[in-house]
């Protein structure tokens, strides 16, 4: 005869305990606060680069109007950028987000300035970024407002 027990037995069940489960949370929660900051430092990073590329650009049409012409141009439209608003340029420009707003400020008059500064302005989501402005002028001398981020990561 086969006698069953009156004590309770433990049944095997297909699934995770809840306590599996919030392990398994806490760590997905863990990596995300590592990788996500990591992620948005790297995204800022491009787009100072982005706008470091533009301001350079800009710099060497400069020098090639000033070789034509023996002036710097008070016009951005004047050195051959399709897409100028408020004589500045976004940047990226070929999307509607633009994180950078790139202007050019000679110095004299318009018709015979023999300086200028161009300067890299945040704008939108990138405004919250540490590291600020990016300039340069016409003897090439590159300024940055901000030179550090808040990890002590190196700006521009």
């Amino acid at each position: 005869m086969h006698h069953r027990s009156t004590r309770a037995t433990w049944r095997h069940h297909d699934g995770f305990s809840l306590i599996e489960l919030m392990i398994v949370v806490a760590i997905v929660a863990i990596l995300a606060a590592i990788a996500l900051p990591a992620y948005q430092r790297q995204i800022r990073q491009s787009r100072e680069s982005s706008a470091k590329s533009a301001l350079l650009d800009l710099a060497r049409r400069e020098e090639t109007y000033y070789s034509t012409n023996n002036y710097y141009t008070l016009q951005m439209a004047s050195l051959g950028y399709s897409t100028v608003a408020n004589n500045a340029i976004q940047v990226p420009n070929n999307t509607g987000e633009d994180y950078y707003q790139v202007a050019i400020t000679p110095a004299g008059a318009a018709t015979t300035a023999t300086s200028y500064t161009a300067t890299a302005v945040p704008q939108g989501s990138q405004a919250n970024d540490v590291c600020g402005t990016y300039s340069i002028n016409n003897v090439g001398v590159q300024t940055a407002q901000g030179t550090t981020s808040g990890g002590g990561v190196n700006c521009w």
